[in-house]
């Protein structure tokens, strides 16, 4: 099945990698692999090497004719608009989708279940998503649902938590010194390293695997405050200070104490046993150590 990867960023670039290629783009469309037999091709606001410039934000068209039959990874976090109502940035790529894919893979967040108290969230809880930013992703699920029924598309939502790998380790802020939570008012940790997310996103792309929600993650629940730690302990640097949730609240900024407010598990059995993947990185410490060793390549 041919493939669209809307939103090449840090994860739709590592995807898109994987992928296997279009064929070269000429007079207004992809010639080869992208409409004859496979491959998959990009779609971001920057161009690059088998990535076309489109601009979700901008007013004009795709910039090449879509496949016949093909599948569409989209990777594109929200508009900063009123969590109320639709994303207007995917409501203008659903209405460019002549014809629609056969399979649409969405990039949420595990944020849509909002606060548990550190209790476990399975996919078939109801979402109580707190910030504004996972009321958005909530909004686009239910858009997605609805517009995925009326035009025969099989939906699959992959519901994401903390991202890590090369370049997201949070190595600047431990240079600067900037403080964590103390173990003891920490929340368990909910992530996954990119190159395990990008095998989810390839997983979800078969037609084999069952349309629906999957919970992501590692499985490793140690803290942020443990992660930001061993990162330091990986770099031989000293370890961040840690502050208590009283003094955070007078010094963190909002934005940060908007996810210090929310503590849950993920439950991530049917990742493993309905989609198919079980994570390289299940521990966290070997994920961190083969994110550096490529950053120093």
């Amino acid at each position: 099945m041919r493939t669209v990867v809307v939103g090449t960023g840090y994860t739709g670039r590592r995807l898109l990698e994987r992928l296997p290629k279009g064929g070269a783009y000429k007079g207004g469309a992809y010639e080869g692999g992208a409409h004859k037999g496979g491959g998959a091709i990009g779609l971001s606001r920057t161009a690059g090497n088998g990535v076309l410039q489109f601009d979700l934000d901008g007013d004009l068209p795709l910039p090449t004719a879509l496949p016949d039959s093909y599948s569409l990874v989209y990777t594109v976090p929200p508009a900063r608009t009123d969590p109320d109502l639709p994303d207007p940035r995917l409501q203008r790529l659903l209405a460019l989708l002549a014809p629609p894919p056969a399979r649409f893979v969405y990039l949420s967040t595990t944020g849509v279940y909002g606060n548990r108290d550190g209790g476990l969230v399975s996919e078939n809880m109801p979402v109580n998503p707190m910030s504004d930013r996972a009321r958005r992703r909530v909004g686009a699920e239910r858009l997605l649902d609805t517009w995925g029924r009326q035009n025969s598309v099989s939906l699959v939502i992959l519901r994401v938590p903390g991202i890590y790998g090369p370049g997201r380790l949070g190595i600047e802020r431990i240079s600067r010194g900037v403080p964590v939570l103390d173990e003891a008012s920490a929340n368990p940790g909910n992530r996954i390293h990119v190159d395990d997310l990008v095998s989810a996103c390839a997983a979800a792309l078969s037609p084999q695997v069952p349309a629906g929600i999957y919970n992501l993650g590692d499985g490793d629940e140690r803290s942020s405050t443990w992660f930001a730690g061993e990162v330091a302990r990986q770099l031989r640097m000293p370890a961040p200070p840690t502050v208590t949730r009283e003094q955070a609240a007078a010094t963190f900024s909002p934005a940060r104490l908007s996810f210090l407010a929310e503590s849950r598990r993920v439950d991530t059995t049917r990742m493993r046993e309905v989609l198919g993947v079980t994570p390289r990185y299940e521990d966290a410490a070997k994920g961190i150590r083969a994110s550096l060793a490529e950053e120093q390549v």
